[in-house]
């Protein structure tokens, strides 16, 4: 007899529909899967024959053919165990096949037939709102995650017994019901906070600006002068996060099995700050089975790279392409899978090997060459993809001590938000939400100057000698900058600070 149900799998960043179909025949008895299957689904034969035993259910001593269909896309994981296991037991009736066709069906199973979390049920539950499957049967543990999706229906079960027996309508399971501003609620209150920050006002400011307008951000300065402080409290002055943002963050991490339990949603920004010795592929993204990388992990987020010349050069060169487009593609011999990279880069180094080239109070014992062999690990072409670049100097230690009243970040970040909020409300028409996004058509549009900021403008690039792409980084931070003052025309004083943002273009650091 034939049996078919349907279930889901991942491929990239999204779901797509997978058609379990289930023959069983006379005939010596094996069972087999077909429909390209990795290791992991073969070895559920295993999986699914205990679970239905230690059920105590008859498993069928023909010849079992299971197709996973699409055939021509790889389907990988568990995920299809509790799928197989329930068209098997229709194919062989001892499951009515009623109103089945009507469910999603995922879970992996162990041996004594509960049923396991899974990873990217998010994703798929997506997926089922757009083709309209309204009904979902998922593992206990992933229903709040697919409950995010009000649309649905998610059935929480947890063995191979529960679902039979609603199945054949001998219980009743209620769906996941779940109230998304308690989650936003939940959100966790941060421990740090700007005030911890003493001195540094400059920096401070250029990291306003930064969150204002989702700019890229890199410091330059000795060690203990606060560059890492300064990065790690970015996330509290930036703005919250809208549903829309948490789910496409979620997604990435359900799909990497990074959500913690019991935390269906991710509601704060991301900061990812990986180790300087991390490869390629743990930064972009990819691998023999493609996951997504620590810059589609900071998505909507911040990534933090320390001490950045200590990174490998290929791995700086590959944030290229992410860091213009917001996307990034890993392409394989037969397919290729894109993931969201859409994140705020910020980055730190120290001006030379030791640390102190051009420090008031320690002496540089680097020699020349090893100065530019340092920061020539660095490219024109990557620093010029970052809008801001600022010196963070030695605090003065008096200054540390004795200063009481520092700017909290809320109050930053509600300066932040009326800046994006204007942005949000000028590009309305223009798929974009903030300066950073702005392309060269709308840099004209958007950002006028009179003569007097062109003639200072011109100057600065002829003196500093700027490339195009820094002409139009200039202009959306000053832009920016205009923002954060309420207003609508960018002013010569705004294009003034905006040009001082980019030092690591003067001869200084250039040596």
């Amino acid at each position: 007899m034939l049996s078919k149900l349907y279930s889901a799998a991942i491929f990239g960043v999204e779901a797509f529909t997978v058609e379990v179909e289930v023959d069983i025949h006379p005939g010596l008895p094996s069972f087999n899967i077909v429909g390209l299957p990795d290791t992991a689904v073969q070895e559920s034969r295993e999986r699914v024959r205990a679970a239905i035993k230690n059920s105590e259910f008859e498993f069928p001593m023909q010849r079992i053919t299971v197709n996973l269909a699409p055939a021509d896309i790889k389907k990988e994981g568990p995920i299809f165990d509790l799928s197989i296991a329930l068209a098997i037991l229709v194919a062989s009736k001892q499951v009515k096949p009623d109103l089945l066709n009507e469910y999603l069906i995922m879970g992996e199973l162990s041996l004594d037939g509960s049923i396991k979390p899974v990873n990217g049920m998010l994703p798929i539950a997506l997926m089922a709102k757009k083709i309209s499957k309204k009904k979902l049967l998922v593992p206990k543990a992933n229903a709040k995650e697919a409950g995010i999706i009000k649309e649905l229906k998610v059935f929480p079960v947890n063995s191979l017994c529960e679902v039979i027996e609603f199945l054949n309508k001998k219980i009743s399971i209620e769906p996941v019901s779940i109230d998304l501003e308690d989650i936003f609620k939940l959100s966790k209150h941060s421990l740090i906070d700007f005030t911890d920050i003493k001195g540094q006002e400059h920096a401070k400011r250029a990291f306003e600006v930064a969150a204002a307008g989702s700019h890229n951000v890199i410091m330059i300065g000795p060690p203990g002068s606060g560059k890492t402080m300064l990065a790690r409290r970015l996330p509290t002055i930036l703005p919250s996060l809208t549903l829309e943002e948490s789910i496409e963050i979620t997604k990435l991490y359900s799909i990497a099995n990074l959500l913690p339990p019991d935390i269906p949603l991710v509601t704060e920004r991301p900061f990812r700050a990986p180790h300087h010795t991390i490869s390629n592929v743990g930064l972009i993204g990819g691998g023999r089975t493609p996951k997504p990388g620590e810059i589609s992990l900071a998505h909507n987020g911040v990534l933090f790279l320390d001490e950045l010349p200590e990174f490998s050069r290929s791995a700086l060169e590959s944030l290229r392409q992410p860091l213009e487009d917001g996307i990034v593609t890993i392409s394989r011999s037969l397919s290729s899978v894109s993931y969201t990279s859409s994140f705020m880069l910020t980055a730190s180094l120290n001006p030379c090997p030791c640390g102190f080239y051009g420090d008031p109070v320690k002496v540089c014992t680097c020699s020349s060459s090893q100065i530019v062999k340092y920061r020539s690990k660095i490219s024109g072409p990557l620093l010029d993809r970052i809008d801001i670049h600022i010196e963070v100097p030695r605090v003065n230690c008096r200054e540390v001590m004795e200063k009481d009243f520092e700017e909290n970040s809320f109050t930053i970040r509600e300066r932040v938000e009326r800046a994006r909020k204007i942005q949000r409300e000028r590009y309305c028409e223009d798929s974009i939400f903030c300066n950073a996004q702005m392309i060269k058509k709308q840099i004209k549009e958007y950002c006028n100057i009179d003569d007097n900021a062109k003639n200072l403008l011109y100057k600065a690039i002829e003196k500093l000698n700027l490339s195009a792409r820094a002409y139009d980084r200039i202009l959306k931070v000053a832009r920016t900058i205009a923002d954060l003052e309420q207003s609508k025309k960018i002013e010569i004083s705004h294009l003034s600070e905006a040009i001082q943002y980019r030092s690591l273009d003067r001869k200084l650091w250039l040596y």
